[in-house]
């Protein structure tokens, strides 16, 4: 790991140099790891002041702004809703977006959910998720074809107590919130329960098919981006799993399909994934998507790649982009005018 700074004078996030941090153990802490970095305070006026961030940092206060901006608009294709309150009464905001179209006929749709920073502390899952969240927003043809055949759903911040406060892994009373997803307490984890409680309304819907459900997360010690799935008994529905990471894989310089596991270990049954991976369709698959704090190797070079608050929000991109080759929707992407210099090529992926 290397943390980033920025000051008053210099407003934009910087990586510190990695070569002036350490990592030790130190007898002074019954010898667990510690970390300690040199760092020069090259201003001397006194009202510059210096901050200090374990990863790029994204506040409630920045998705509210966000989402203000955003609702302004008043695009068709988007609609944010108040699932609950927390509480200490900050919103749980619900994003749908999808062609407008989608929410009137009564024929099936497909829907995928996603979810952000359950965990407070995982800010690069927040910058993943406006990447996602930027792209179906925008003009991209892709974006057009994907808001027409899929009804998008995204809770940005799960968690917006933890965040606000400055919490690591769990809320305002201590609970980490992706541990009880089984039986989600109305009073002590309201954000879960309205969540879990919309799913399920979802699931029980006949014309919504949840084809997937991603939460997102970062990863303090793997490099990379990657994906955690589940295992079943049946060996077909097993296979088929694997499908979408490897279509990520594929569009993803810095997904790691080393790094993707599947499993159903005992302590991972309360998060969103394990649970609802139990409960919707077989057809359904649930993921854990997850992204380095720190860096990501290309393949190209030996060297790792610092991940920028930008990068992040390419994971978001290409994470939105793999839809379009799961759904096998590139035949709807209009063709370039006849005579282009640069005709339109078509690659599809076959899972």
């Amino acid at each position: 790991m290397s943390p980033v700074v920025k000051s008053t004078s210099r407003p934009k996030w910087q990586r510190i140099p990695s070569k002036t941090v350490y990592y030790y153990r130190c007898p002074d802490h019954r010898k667990n790891y510690v970390m300690s970095f040199a760092f020069c305070f090259d201003r001397a006026d006194e009202n510059e002041v210096y901050h200090f961030a374990y990863s790029y940092p994204y506040t409630y206060t920045r998705l509210q702004g966000y989402l203000d901006r955003l609702e302004k608009k008043q695009l068709p294709y988007l609609d944010r809703h108040l699932l609950t309150l927390t509480v200490q009464q900050r919103r749980l905001d619900l994003l749908t977006i999808t062609s407008p179209e989608n929410l009137k006929e009564d024929a099936k749709h497909n829907v995928v959910f996603l979810t952000g920073r359950v965990h407070p502390g995982e800010s690069p899952s927040s910058h993943i998720v406006q990447g996602f969240i930027d792209f179906l927003l925008s003009n991209h043809p892709m974006a057009c074809v994907l808001r027409d055949n899929i009804i998008f759903k995204v809770v940005p911040m799960l968690n917006p107590d933890g965040v606000y406060l400055g919490n690591y892994r769990c809320s305002l009373m201590g609970f980490d919130l992706n541990r009880h997803w089984q039986d989600p307490s109305p009073w002590a984890h309201p954000t879960l329960h309205a969540s879990k409680q919309y799913l399920m309304n979802l699931h029980s819907n006949m014309n919504m098919d949840i084809d997937f459900y991603i939460d997102v997360h970062a990863h303090s010690t793997l490099s990379n981006c990657f994906m955690y799935g589940n295992i079943y008994d049946d060996e077909d529905r097993f296979q088929r799993q694997a499908v979408f990471p490897r279509l990520m894989c594929s569009n993803a310089e810095d997904f790691s399909f080393a790094n993707t596991a599947f499993n159903r270990d005992v302590v991972k049954a309360g998060t969103g994934r394990r649970f609802l991976g139990g409960i919707l369709d077989e057809s359904s698959y649930c993921y854990t998507l997850e992204v380095s704090f720190y860096n990501f190797f290309n393949g190209l070079s030996p060297n790792p790649i610092p991940y920028t608050e930008e990068t992040y929000m390419r994971v978001g991109r290409n994470l939105a982009k793999t839809f379009m080759d799961y759904y096998k929707l590139g035949s709807q992407l209009a063709p370039k005018p006849t005579g282009s210099s640069n005709p339109a090529r078509c690659v599809f992926m076959v899972g």
